[in-house]
């Protein structure tokens, strides 16, 4: 029998190689999620570590946890102030472009393999969503900066479009196991999932923010431990009543990240390493539960499968599905690109393992095969892709706050940063003349990385960084000032 102290060792050591291997290789662009799935291959059954592991219903398990804190983390993080404006195409793509993505693909496998086509539409939904711990790896951790609100739509995209997939997923095993069931029953299944998945989280958003601002802890410790809670609550009573988790803790960590929060630096920097930490697992179980022997066998399935999915059908249901917003030829070409393949397809491709249906293994290897091919294909050169359509940005690192709050001094005042724009009325004027409210001063402005200590006289300049102290009743006419332009 295996002791606990013998599988804290081996994962703690699987984590640190992991680690260490992504920060080698960190210059040569392979995706993260490549390398910790291949740390995993090469820890299992036959790899050089021989751990055997064969158990789809606790990697599935690990999987679904995993991505509860990768989502929140990523609504965290998310600016709704850049989203709000690309939420219409998001939805859209998260909806109907994985509704055509799962159909187009099912079409050429029946028409090519020759197989059923409920079951090509099984390997179909389970591929036909972008994978938001994929996406958010390759945009935020690969340091890429893309032109307009490309980032922002396709973080919203990923973040939103799992209920989809899921739907599509359980809704055609239903099928293949009960054929009796109707389609109206799955429909009602998709509106549930979204509805109470949205209603719980925007709720459950609101009433976290409620709760960290109105208890008082004395230990501060104790705020990620709470929201930890919290999250898993949200996520957990969603899918009780029937609704969707992933969903839920999307909007949750959306609406908190958007507003104001005693310790909110403290929670993303808590909820930055717990995604960290549950990518790494998600990726070393599921590289633990593949035999790469099978992959070899899918071989030329599981290129035909990639080859429909990145050239034809991701790329059809984007230009559909975006023909009625602005948005030109290279920018649909990209965000097609970006139809990143990651860990919901291949959690979902255990639930055809652990239902029984025919060739089960045979769907989990070709999902596989298609997660690899599209990491390393479409990650490894969404930069450069973006280099050549002439979309991306230089990468500038995100600015770190100069100064932050402890939770009593927040109650009623807050600190703000900004960088001046070339058009900001503020630009050449002094201090004095900004006309701030008498409790909000601007107290450190950094320029060209040194910091200044300002005065009355201080003249603003153009990419200067302003840390400003506010007092919470006047953010409204302080932000009509910062907002202003000539």
């Amino acid at each position: 029998m295996i002791t606990i102290d013998y599988l804290l060792l081996i994962g703690a050591v699987l984590i640190l190689i992991s680690i260490v291997t992504s920060k080698i290789l960190d210059n040569i662009g392979i995706p993260t999620l490549l390398l910790f799935i291949g740390v995993g291959i090469i820890a299992g059954s036959e790899g050089l570590g021989g751990i055997v592991f064969n158990d789809p219903a606790l990697a599935q398990s690990i999987g679904i946890v995993a991505l509860l804190f990768i989502l929140f983390s990523g609504g965290l993080d998310t600016d709704w102030r850049e989203s709000k404006g690309v939420s219409a195409p998001a939805m859209t793509l998260a909806t109907a472009g994985v509704l055509l993505t799962a159909f187009i693909v099912a079409a050429f496998l029946t028409i090519v393999l020759d197989t059923p086509f409920l079951w090509s539409l099984l390997i179909a939904s389970i591929i036909s969503s972008t994978d938001a711990a994929a996406v958010f790896a390759v945009l935020r951790m690969g340091n890429i900066s893309l032109k307009g609100k490309l980032k922002p739509l396709i973080e919203l995209e990923s973040g939103s479009n799992d209920p989809m997939a899921v739907f599509l997923t359980i809704g055609t095993i239903e099928l293949l196991i009960n054929p009796e069931k109707t389609i109206l029953s799955s429909v009602l299944f998709f509106l549930q999932q979204m509805g109470f998945g949205a209603i719980v989280g925007l709720a459950g958003g609101k009433l976290m923010v409620y709760f960290i601002n109105k208890l008082n802890f004395s230990y501060e410790g104790i705020y990620p431990v709470f929201a930890l809670s919290l999250a898993i609550i949200i996520y957990s009573l969603t899918a009780v009543i029937g609704g969707s988790g992933f969903l839920a803790i999307y909007i949750a960590g959306l609406v908190i990240g958007n507003s104001q929060l005693i310790q909110k630096r403290a929670l993303i920097r808590f909820f930055d390493g717990l995604a960290v930490l549950s990518q790494i697992a998600m990726f070393l179980t599921l590289g633990l539960l593949v035999f790469p022997s099978n992959l070899i066998k899918v071989l030329g399935e599981g290129l035909l499968l990639s080859a429909i999915l990145i050239i034809i059908a991701r790329p059809v249901s984007v230009f559909i599905s975006l023909a009625f917003f602005k948005y030109n030829i290279r920018e649909k070409v990209l965000i097609s690109w970006v139809g990143l393949r990651g860990a919901v397809p291949i959690v979902l491709a255990t639930f055809p393992l652990l239902y029984g249906i025919s060739n089960s293994n045979m769907i989990f290897n070709l999902v596989f095969f298609v997660v690899i091919t599209s990491s390393l294909l479409q990650g490894w050169s969404l930069n450069l892709v973006a280099k050549w359509l002439g979309l991306s940005l230089p990468y500038e690192a995100k600015k770190k706050m100069q100064l932050e709050f402890s939770n009593e001094m927040q109650r009623d005042t807050d600190i703000i940063e900004i960088i001046v724009p070339e058009n900001s009325e503020m630009r050449g004027k002094q201090i004095v003349d900004l006309n701030f409210p008498e409790d909000s001063r601007i107290i450190l402005i950094v320029r060209n990385d040194k910091n200044i200590v300002p005065s009355g006289g201080t003249l603003i300049e153009a990419g200067d960084i302003l840390t400003i102290l506010i007092n919470k009743e006047n953010s409204a006419a302080i932000h009509d000032i910062i907002s202003a332009t000539e």
